[in-house]
């Protein structure tokens, strides 16, 4: 099958730019668009000293958390269908493929064989790590290889961190001749498209925060698929080397399926994909209750009414005092689900790799309390199973 031919164009602005009359955004550290930081009270860089209690057991005896041996038959997996089995064409597919990579297919259009397809931070390697031969390594399986995940239009990733952003992966989804994907980052991340992946410029965009583009993929036979990519802020931090800590901006998106193809008014399924972010920052004697919270959530929520469904991490939050400035917990997933307006969650940033403190079973278990605790229904966050497709 040939690679269909996929269009990208910057539409006009439809939220304000950061840069007011050309001053610094908050979250710039300085003029050159070469290092950031979430510009909140809600965020407190950690001390050295937790650094070097967390860091040394967790990454010089690869993690400090409880594995289970039967772990692998304690999570559900399956071979992804992708949904192929579900009649209902009208609606949506998020299939979850580990940690933070989501599968989502938009849509079938009348008369179309296949909806857009669009990728969440795919990494389906063994480690994640720059090296195959150390690092942490997978405790379940990934559901597939990359090789079998259906022909992309879009890869969009959150951050440039090992577990998010994986190049031999990358490389295999953008090997298959039946893609033409373009790749949706945010600033200062091009290069490794550039670099190691060798991928032609034009296919690569960078993002500040509330920049948008309007993706449109022709699929044959007069059938054409759109849909708007939006940037939004998010709590996280960036780096892939020990000297390049806060070099590259990070990211939450929002995807809006635009049905009618003569209009950028109509909107049809809306999805947020967290990636990775903290919500607040609490310390040892913190009351969490009281500590500020992230804005930029709420933010969403409001400028863009509320999505259908967000895919939020669960995991990754032990120790609290050391991770929550940088990762959120089934608490504060809870939390981000309400501000961002969201009908329905997808759980994710769990059952993977042990990069924490947490036992590695507990996240599922403590958000379902929290979501009982806030009158959140069995039916609106969701944790599926490695390979499971979910409709909305």
């Amino acid at each position: 099958m040939a690679a269909p031919i996929i269009n990208v164009v910057e539409p006009p602005r439809k939220f304000p730019s950061l840069s007011i009359n050309g001053a610094r955004p908050a979250h710039h550290l300085n003029d050159t668009k070469s290092k950031f930081y979430p510009p909140w009270p809600s965020f407190r860089y950690q001390d050295r000293s937790q650094w070097f209690t967390v860091w040394r057991p967790t990454f010089m005896f690869h993690g400090s958390a409880s594995i289970p041996p039967d772990v692998k038959k304690r999570i559900p997996s399956q071979v992804p269908t992708w949904g192929s089995a579900l009649e209902n064409k009208s609606q949506a597919k998020a299939t979850w493929l580990g940690h933070a990579c989501y599968l989502l297919e938009l849509p079938i259009p009348p008369g179309a064989s296949r909806g857009m397809r669009i990728i969440f931070d795919p990494v389906l390697s063994y480690r994640c790590s720059p090296s195959q031969r150390i690092g942490p390594a997978r405790y379940t399986d990934a559901p597939c290889k990359a090789e079998e995940i259906p022909a992309v239009d879009a890869i969009v990733l959150s951050h440039d961190h090992y577990d998010h952003t994986d190049v031999p992966t990358l490389r295999a989804l953008l090997a298959n001749p039946a893609s033409a994907a373009h790749v949706f980052v945010s600033l200062n991340n091009k290069d490794l498209f550039l670099n190691e992946v060798k991928l032609p410029a034009e296919r690569v965009h960078e993002f500040e925060w509330w920049d948008q583009r309007i993706i449109t993929v022709s699929l044959g036979k007069d059938q054409s698929v759109r849909a708007r990519i939006t940037s939004t802020p998010s709590q996280h931090t960036s780096g892939r080397t020990g000297w390049d800590r806060w070099h590259a901006l990070w990211s939450a998106w929002v995807i809006e399926e635009l049905p009618d193809i003569n209009s950028d008014t109509t909107v049809g399924k809306r999805l947020y994909f967290a990636g990775d972010t903290g919500y607040r920052t609490v310390r040892k004697g913190d009351d969490e209750d009281k500590v500020p919270v992230c804005p930029a959530f709420a933010e969403v929520g409001e400028r863009f009414g509320g999505v259908d469904v967000a895919l939020i991490p669960i995991g990754a939050y032990a120790p609290r005092t050391m991770w929550s400035n940088l990762h959120a917990d089934p608490a504060d997933a809870v939390r981000i689900m309400k501000d961002v307006k969201a009908k329905r969650a997808l759980a994710m940033h769990w059952g993977t790799w042990s990069l924490t403190a947490e036992p590695v079973l507990e996240p599922p278990q403590v958000l379902m309390m929290e979501c009982k605790a806030a009158g959140i229904g069995e039916d609106e966050f969701l944790v599926p199973a490695l390979g499971e497709t979910i409709l909305f």
